[in-house]
C-alpha cells in the first residue's frame, strides 16, 4: 500500500500543507477552514448510534480531525492526477480513482455506484425541466429502495451516502 500512496516525501508534504495538530494556522489556512463543521460531524455520528447514546466532545473533535484529513488525503491524490493530466477540475471519477489507488477499494466501488445513481438523477432532473418533477424524484427514490433491498439480500458491502436534493430534505440511501 505504501507504493500506491506515492513517496513518503509526497505524503509528508501533503500532510504538512493542510493540517496541524496545534489548532492554529498553518500555511495561511485557518483551522475552521480546513475542518468540517463539528456540528455536521456530530450529526453524522449520531445517525449510526442508538437514540439514547451520547458522544463526547473529544470523540467529535477526534472524528472531525480524522474525516477532514481523510478528505484532504484523497482529494490531494485526485488533484495530483488532474495536475498530471493538465486538468483544473477534480471530478467524481477522480475521487473514485484516488480511493482505489490509495487502497480504499472497499469504498471506491460503492462510491462509483453512488456517483452513477447521482448522475442518473441529475440527468432525469435536467430532462424534466429546471425545477424538476416531484413525481420523477419519487420514482427515482422507489427504484433506489428496491435496488437497496436487492443489494442487502445479496450480502454486498453497504455504505450510507446522503443524497441531497435541492427541493427536498436530505434522504439517506444505501448504494
Amino acid at each position: 500500500m505504501a507504493d500506491a500512496m506515492g513517496s513518503s516525501a509526497d505524503l509528508e508534504g501533503r500532510q504538512n500543507n493542510c493540517c496541524t495538530d496545534q489548532g492554529g494556522e498553518e500555511g495561511g489556512i485557518k483551522e475552521q477552514d480546513r475542518l468540517l463543521p463539528i456540528a455536521n460531524v456530530g450529526r453524522i455520528m449520531k445517525q449510526i448510534l442508538p437514540p439514547n447514546a451520547k458522544i463526547s466532545k473529544e470523540a467529535k473533535e477526534t472524528m472531525q480531525e480524522c474525516v477532514s484529513e481523510f478528505i484532504s488525503f484523497v482529494t490531494g491524490e485526485a488533484s495530483d492526477k488532474c495536475h498530471k493530466e493538465k486538468r483544473k477540475t477534480v471530478n467524481g471519477d477522480d475521487i473514485c480513482w484516488a480511493l482505489s489507488t490509495l487502497g480504499f477499494d472497499d469504498y471506491a466501488e460503492p462510491m462509483r455506484r453512488y456517483l452513477q445513481k447521482y448522475r442518473e438523477m441529475e440527468g432525469d432532473r435536467a430532462a424534466s425541466g429546471s425545477h424538476g418533477s416531484r413525481a420523477n424524484s419519487l420514482d427515482s427514490r422507489d427504484e433506489a429502495r428496491g435496488e437497496q433491498q436487492r443489494d442487502q439480500s445479496s450480502g454486498a458491502c453497504q455504505f450510507m451516502f446522503n443524497a441531497l436534493e435541492r427541493n427536498d430534505a436530505s434522504t439517506s440511501r444505501r448504494f
